[in-house]
């Protein structure tokens, strides 16, 4: 038996994609989505894996708001990038899945590691 929990935000960043031929490699910005999986094996007494809340808070304070990305992390700041960091960072503290950013409503990128 197995579960995934899946929690979502938002934020707001701009960012140049370095060494990219384009109209990205210009200064834009987008407001990001976010979704991380988490697996879950066993609920607790209450019939919870984990609580959303924290998985939330954890997510939300893990994120860049109103930032400009290339000045925040010394990696390119693509999707893909952004997708895998934040995967480390919830790593340590849940069973991640997979992290999923989404810098429009059809373009994102899903980090997950392979097994």
């Amino acid at each position: 038996m197995s579960w995934t929990l899946k929690v979502r935000d938002k934020f707001s960043a701009a960012h140049f994609l370095r060494e990219y031929k384009g109209k990205c490699e210009k200064l834009h910005g987008h407001t990001f989505q976010v979704e991380v999986a988490v697996a879950v094996r066993e609920l607790d007494r209450a019939g919870l894996g984990y609580d959303f809340t924290e998985i939330k808070r954890d997510l939300a304070a893990a994120l860049p708001d109103h930032a400009l990305l290339n000045d925040v992390f010394p990696f390119n700041p693509s999707a893909e990038n952004l997708a895998r960091h934040l995967y480390g960072a919830l790593k340590a503290k849940y069973p991640v899945e997979s992290v999923t950013v989404w810098e429009s409503e059809d373009a994102s990128a899903t980090y997950a590691e392979d097994d």
